[in-house]
């Protein structure tokens, strides 16, 4: 079976990779009915694929880390397709439920760090980015039913200054809001915006990173 490909960017990707989708920040949660919201996990973007029985991990940059996440990777081999390729982000969680990014960097948990997945690029050698976002996930939650290693994530509908008001009362990194009815887009989108907590562990690290 023939390797399916993406087209290139400025630095030669490996065969298999997907350049990410990368949403665009914002300040303000949108509203209405063309926008779905999903909590945004605080760890590793990631694209994971498999290709008959080889998987492979890539991080944003491209970059393979396979070695790295066991848990996803058996996760990955046990899919009963020819190929998939799934767009999530690694994380570890505590006893709270809640994302430990400190303990992930760490490297210590790497046989506890599992995937949430939330998009589906590529099944069974189709291109699934031209198809709406509300059919890319709804094949993916299909697809991950009863797969352990990899989570589905659930989205949220309704108005999204309120869902995030929740998130923040959470503790949570925040959320990624995103248009239900486009294609994937590699690159930087306005159609995914992702809104911080400014309390969330995340945002407090990356300001501790400008001052020091």
């Amino acid at each position: 079976m023939r390797e399916w490909r993406v087209s290139r960017g400025p630095r030669a990707h490996p065969a298999g990779f997907v350049v990410p989708c990368i949403p665009s920040v914002s300040k303000v949660a949108p509203s209405g009915p063309q926008w779905i919201h999903e909590i945004k996990h605080d760890g590793y973007r990631l694209i994971v694929r498999k290709a008959n029985k080889r998987v492979r991990i890539f991080t944003r940059q491209g970059y393979e880390w396979t070695h790295k996440y066991p848990v996803i990777g058996r996760a990955m081999r046990k899919l009963s397709v020819a190929s998939a390729t799934i767009d999530g982000e690694a994380v570890y969680c505590g006893p709270d439920g809640l994302a430990d990014f400190e303990k992930m960097h760490s490297q210590a948990y790497n046989d506890h760090v599992f995937l949430y997945a939330f998009d589906l690029l590529e099944l069974n050698g189709v291109d699934y980015r031209p198809e709406p976002l509300e059919k890319r996930k709804l094949r993916l939650k299909r697809l991950l039913a009863r797969t352990e290693g990899m989570r589905f994530v659930e989205h949220l509908e309704g108005d999204g200054p309120m869902i995030f008001e929740h998130g923040c009362k959470l503790g949570l990194e925040g959320i990624v809001s995103k248009r239900r009815d486009l294609p994937y887009r590699s690159g930087r989108s306005k159609c995914w915006l992702k809104i911080k907590n400014p309390a969330s562990p995340a945002v407090l690290r990356f300001k501790e990173d400008e001052l020091n």
